[in-house]
């Protein structure tokens, strides 16, 4: 069954997948038709509007901070950017910086990401435990050996009200969107053709962009294309606290727990044991994590938090790219007008306005014009050419 012809076919239409609709509609050298495609128009249990909705620029691969140096240029400025009808999105942003703390085992990858991020620019400074307990009086620095801080351009925002914003500026630029659940890429002659809905429906196309989140997997293999990414539950859990903890940034623990403010409480979590981390679907909560890992952590970390109010808790999913924990992004060898967007590992919504304008420029230009991405290319997979992301929260 024939349906309507779209130039560009946006498989996912949260944060990734309306940046690239955004982007390619904002392009004057773009006159093309977009449809973007979402399969729950709710948004209810997108990463995007589930996730703990944070930037920074402390990583350990080049690339990625230069991602997340223009992310949080284009986040302050979102209101000029996105602005519909002189209505400007507000997102509340909140520059509260992220602090990664390292015992002695970590000194030295710390060292090394510090170097990485200063070398591109990042405002982070690392400090000894005399700073931070200077700094911070209400942290345990006991069996820490440094800790790193953004100092600025690192914080956390309403991740919902970024996609949307986006999703907003998209439709007034005449973008499509259809509430439709894809099934198949169509694949003729090694170049994409079109996309096939649920019902049936072919949509004849000349460019398919795989922002599917976790569906990018199956979305790929319908095109031939094998992706090592896995869906991984994630969950968020709230609290407040007795006593206050002023100018609590983005914590990271050695452990791998993490805690943030959040309006007058704090927001939490810490990825389970690889052992008891299997893939999965499911959106069930569970707070024996919370208890037995999570909330011990960080009341040894942050004294003040034996103290506390547990809140409200939800779980979401990473799309983990088994690889090497980087994403996937841009044109696909062999597969003409396929584009990915998969496995972000976690660093999609704080990835999506350099990825969304990296895709469209690669439509459109056919090549990347402002930021070379090319190191997140498909083509590091088949070559056994990893690039490592060790800092995965």
């Amino acid at each position: 069954m024939a349906g309507e012809a779209f130039d560009v076919v946006v498989i996912g239409g949260a944060a990734t997948g309306s940046s690239v609709a955004f982007h390619l509609a904002a392009d004057p050298a773009f006159a093309g038709r977009v449809l973007v495609l979402e399969k729950d128009p709710s948004y209810q249990r997108c990463a995007s509007a589930l996730s703990a909705a944070s930037i920074r620029q402390q990583y350990s691969t080049a690339i990625n901070v230069q991602i997340s140096l223009f992310g949080i240029a284009f986040l302050r400025s979102i209101g000029a950017r996105l602005a519909v009808d002189g209505e400007r999105p507000d997102i509340g942003l909140t520059e509260g910086g992220y602090l990664f703390l390292a015992g002695p085992q970590g000194r030295a990858a710390l060292e090394a990401g510090h170097a990485v991020q200063q070398a591109q620019g990042a405002h982070v400074a690392l400090l000894e435990p005399p700073a931070l307990s200077a700094r911070f009086p209400w942290l345990n620095t006991q069996g820490l050996s440094a800790g790193c801080l953004g100092l600025s351009g690192e914080g956390w925002f309403d991740g919902y009200g970024l996609m949307q914003a986006f999703r907003r500026k998209a439709r007034a630029l005449g973008v499509t969107y259809r509430a439709a659940h894809a099934r198949a890429v169509t694949v003729t002659g090694g170049r994409v053709t079109g996309v096939v809905l649920e019902d049936g429906e072919t949509i004849a196309c000349g460019a398919v962009v795989n922002a599917a989140g976790a569906g990018g997997r199956a979305i790929a293999a319908s095109a031939g294309i094998c992706l090592p990414v896995h869906m991984k539950k994630r969950m968020i859990f709230t609290f407040t606290a007795e006593d206050p903890v002023p100018g609590c940034p983005l914590l990271i623990d050695p452990t791998g727990t993490y805690v943030r403010p959040e309006g007058r409480g704090f927001l939490c979590g810490a990825a389970p044991a690889p052992e008891h981390d299997p893939d999965s679907d499911d959106f069930e909560v569970d707070h024996t994590l919370f208890e037995d890992v999570v909330w011990p952590a960080l009341a040894a970390r942050i004294p003040v938090f034996e103290r506390i109010r547990p809140g409200r808790a939800w779980a979401g999913h990473y799309d983990m790219n088994a690889f090497d924990q980087n994403a996937f992004i841009g044109p696909v060898e062999g597969v003409a007008g396929f584009y990915l967007a998969n496995g972000f590992s976690g660093h999609g919504l704080q990835q999506s306005p350099a990825v969304g304008r990296g895709i469209a420029e690669c439509i459109v230009h056919g090549r990347y014009v402002s930021l070379d991405l090319s190191p997140l290319a498909f083509s590091r997979l088949a070559a056994d050419k990893p690039l490592r992301e060790l800092k995965v929260v």
